[in-house]
């Protein structure tokens, strides 16, 4: 294998590394998909909250999102693009297992929130910094095919999500998904 051919394959498994922070951005987003009805039980009806809470509940790592984006350029600059990305999947990282198991140090609907704009954070970041860092590494002439399949890979992430989702609740109890289930 050439230097050229090399270098290429290298440039391409970089962009299939960095899509990953696509596919996480439509997973993250979609996966409230599947739990949304028994986060209505487990939190919002068993403490008697409102809609409202239910709402924002549901929306919480869309909150995270505006955050990361607003703060992915000054991130992207200061720290680098490839440093941001680490960041961001530090951010997933602390937002799965948090959201998974919120009453790890208290457990409270604030806390299960609280995890969900972290991981939203994560999700902001890099979408915007995903696109920028294949960019940067790709060449001329085939940027825009590379680039593109950051959006192929947010799709793609949404779509595994509800296969996950079903797979997690095919033949378990409502009870089950409504206790357990849904943290998965």
């Amino acid at each position: 294998m050439d230097k050229t051919a090399r270098n290429s394959f290298y440039i391409i498994f970089l962009t299939l590394i960095a899509a990953i922070g696509g596919l996480l951005f439509g997973y993250d987003t979609a996966v409230i998909s599947g739990a949304e009805k028994s986060l209505e039980v487990y939190f919002i009806d068993s403490l008697g909250l409102s809609s409202f809470i239910h709402g924002a509940t549901t929306s919480s790592a869309l909150i995270g999102c505006i955050i990361g984006g607003l703060i992915s350029g000054y991130f992207a600059s200061k720290f680098g693009r490839k440093n941001s990305l680490i960041i961001a999947s530090i951010l997933f990282t602390i937002s799965a297992l948090g959201s998974a198991f919120p009453e790890f140090l208290f457990f409270t609907i604030v806390t299960f929130n609280i995890y969900r704009i972290i991981g939203g954070i994560g999700v902001g970041l890099a979408s915007a910094v995903v696109p920028i860092y294949i960019g940067e590494i790709a060449p001329a002439d085939i940027r825009g095919k590379l680039v593109s399949f950051n959006q192929f890979t947010i799709i793609f992430g949404m779509l595994v999500v509800y296969f996950v989702n079903w797979k997690i609740a095919d033949g378990q109890s409502l009870a089950w998904i409504n206790e357990i289930g849904w943290r998965y």
